[in-house]
């Protein structure tokens, strides 16, 4: 029993004592990083959502602050850097019932990443990511944009995070 109790307090006084860059999230953190920077994501799509490039630098800033220990900066600076901009913003049919009608839209972001670890380069990176949401044509598309970016923007987010810190 006491051998049991020892061992435990000295299991939890390793993972305390922990310096690597490891977060129950899965986030592979590099030793000696300390902070993240996190540009706004310009918007150069060819159709503009003008709530879109600040729901998408927000959430990204969220997504590494909740789930991180780097300390946030915003544009620049930081250890790790993330910057794009958005390149697609568009819907179009995607698919078509028997009478040959448009029975589904769909809405697709593009978005262009540069992720900059100045700790390991590396692990450098420039990516475009995209993804989409089908839609009932029936339904009015600016009554149901908003909870499509909302998806659509954590999607994104989780790719980039992904690919920077999970190393997948």
């Amino acid at each position: 029993m006491k051998t049991r109790a020892i061992i435990s307090l000295l299991a939890v006084w390793m993972l305390a004592s922990c310096t690597g860059g490891y977060s129950f999230t899965g986030a592979s953190i590099p030793p000696g990083a300390k902070t993240i920077s996190v540009a706004t994501f310009p918007n150069f799509a060819p159709t503009v959502n003008p709530q879109l490039s600040k729901m998408l630098t927000e959430e990204l800033t969220m997504m590494f602050s909740s789930q991180t220990s780097l300390d946030v900066m915003s544009t620049e600076g930081g250890d790790l850097h993330v910057e794009g901009e958005i390149v697609g913003y568009d819907t179009r049919a995607a698919a078509l019932s028997s009478n040959d009608e448009v029975s589904m839209n769909r809405l697709t972001v593009t978005i262009k990443v540069r992720f900059t670890n100045n700790i390991d380069p590396e692990a450098n990176f420039e990516q475009q990511f995209s993804r989409y949401r089908d839609y009932a044509a029936s339904l009015d598309f600016s009554a149901v944009e908003n909870s499509l970016l909302d998806e659509i923007v954590t999607e994104l987010c989780e790719d980039i995070f992904n690919k920077a810190v999970v190393n997948w």
